[in-house]
């Protein structure tokens, strides 16, 4: 075993510690903490002994485990992209619902406030309305 190979181990069990703690702190939930437990315990086999790796990307084809790493990589980070994306969209359309129910919340009671109709009543206020109010 190598000096890196060292290195990414113990970043990796590192990384593994912090994720069990995370979930027992309530910070992850039970099946985001597995899914990264098997991240790190894949993370870990492809250091410590890399040619696992070579032998599965054979398997489908490819003909070094680098580049089967590199593949995997690539489409994780894409799929994670995509939900983070989905999700700032989603946070997005709360927000502007929420803003609007405040400003129309607020819009109302200012005008119940002055007096006036709310701002829900299209009609245009009158003079004869209010001479026989």
């Amino acid at each position: 075993m190598n000096l890196f190979q060292v290195i990414a181990l113990i970043v990796v069990v590192f990384l593994l510690v912090i994720t069990v703690v995370s979930v027992i702190r309530g910070r992850a939930t039970r099946r985001e903490g597995v899914l990264w437990i098997l991240v790190w315990l894949a993370a870990g086999v492809a250091f410590a002994k890399p040619e696992i790796t070579t032998k599965i990307a054979h398997l489908l084809g490819i003909r070094r485990g680098a580049d089967l790493v590199l593949y995997c990589a690539v489409v994780v980070m894409l799929v994670g992209f995509l939900m983070i994306y989905v999700r700032m969209r989603r946070l997005q359309r709360e927000l502007t619902l929420i803003v609007r129910h405040l400003a129309i919340r607020d819009a109302r009671m200012m005008s119940t406030m002055e007096g006036q109709e709310s701002p829900s009543d299209p009609r245009p206020r009158r003079h004869e309305d209010e001479a026989e109010g």
